[in-house]
């Protein structure tokens, strides 16, 4: 697996490398696969500087009890089970722990792909799955019939000393897996300053925010957006680098919204501008600005009341 993008120092990426290899358990089928980071951090790396000399500076293991620094290799990785106590966990103790999990990718649910239990507040990491070559036609197989089925399949594993739920999903040559946060890691919006009671909308209101969004309806693909912050800090950078000073920024500050009719309404025309300058095509069913603005003014017009006849 590689990518030849360059990264934000100019550099070429280097071939993935696995970081955990098991099997997917499916049924009694067992599928040998390795697990890659689907995602990498593409923002800059800084260094901490020591501000007087603009050194790096070193950040050491230090060891209180015997006042020295402690070098890596003499590190183990200890369980506080009392104040103050520990044991000592190793790596041939998380090894022996009875879990089917801990090699093994364990289906444990097949779920409608389009209506799984878990939402986007559940998504933690996404990760690719390679066959190894004795489980390529089951693997494929797999992946062939959740597409077909239109399902995903839930499954649990672990990862970094933890059982991790997941998702498993077909995805472009390969399957994409999931993992998901457990119930309780995810927090309640009821914690949030939420109104208590329904806002209510005009229908003028309603209509051009759906306007709006229909004038900025297209096909997602991630190629077309770049990391603008990325590119204008490194713009900073580099006229550091050189001795100039950088050109300045002027941001547009947010405004606040009066009246929001005018502001959807100024809102579908940018859109739609901007659309003509992209070169993209106007739907011929979409009815212009002032005519859903006529439609708006219509429903929002006050009934005329019928006057009482006289005796």
């Amino acid at each position: 697996m590689y990518s030849h993008r360059p990264t934000a120092r100019g550099r070429q990426r280097t071939m993935a490398r696995s970081m955990w290899r098991g099997a997917i358990q499916f049924g009694l089928v067992t599928i040998p696969v390795k697990l890659y980071l689907a995602t990498e951090q593409g923002g800059i790396g800084f260094n901490m500087l020591h501000a007087t000399c603009l050194n790096r500076i070193q950040m050491k293991i230090y060891c209180p009890y015997h006042d020295e620094v402690v070098p890596r290799s003499e590190t183990v990785r200890g369980y506080e089970y009392a104040k103050g106590r520990y044991v000592v966990v190793t790596e041939e103790d998380v090894d022996q722990i009875p879990l089917a999990t801990l090699r093994a990718i364990e289906i444990e649910l097949f779920v409608d792909a389009r209506r799984e239990a878990h939402g986007a507040q559940f998504v933690k990491q996404a990760y690719y799955l390679e066959p190894e070559s004795i489980g390529r036609k089951a693997f494929y197989l797999l992946k062939r019939v959740l597409a077909d089925e239109g399902k995903t399949a839930i499954c649990k594993i672990v990862l970094k000393d933890r059982e991790q739920l997941a998702a498993l999903n077909p995805f472009s040559s390969t399957m994409l897996l999931t993992t998901l946060h457990w119930p309780d890691e995810v927090r309640s919006i009821e914690e949030l300053a939420l109104p208590e009671e329904e806002i209510q909308f005009k229908p003028g209101e309603v209509a051009m925010a759906e306007q709006l969004v229909a004038s900025m309806t297209g096909d997602f693909s991630a190629d077309a957006y770049r990391d603008d912050y990325r590119q204008a800090l490194m713009a900073v950078i580099e006229a550091k680098v050189a001795g100039e000073a950088p050109e300045p920024i002027h941001r547009v500050e947010p405004t606040q919204i009066g009246d929001l009719m005018a502001a959807l309404e100024a809102s579908v025309a940018a859109a739609r501008e901007a659309r003509r300058e992209a070169g993209a095509e106007e739907v011929a069913t979409e009815p212009q600005v002032a005519e859903v603005a006529e439609v708006a003014e219509v429903a929002e017009a006050p009934r005329p009341q019928r006057r009482r006849k006289t005796a």
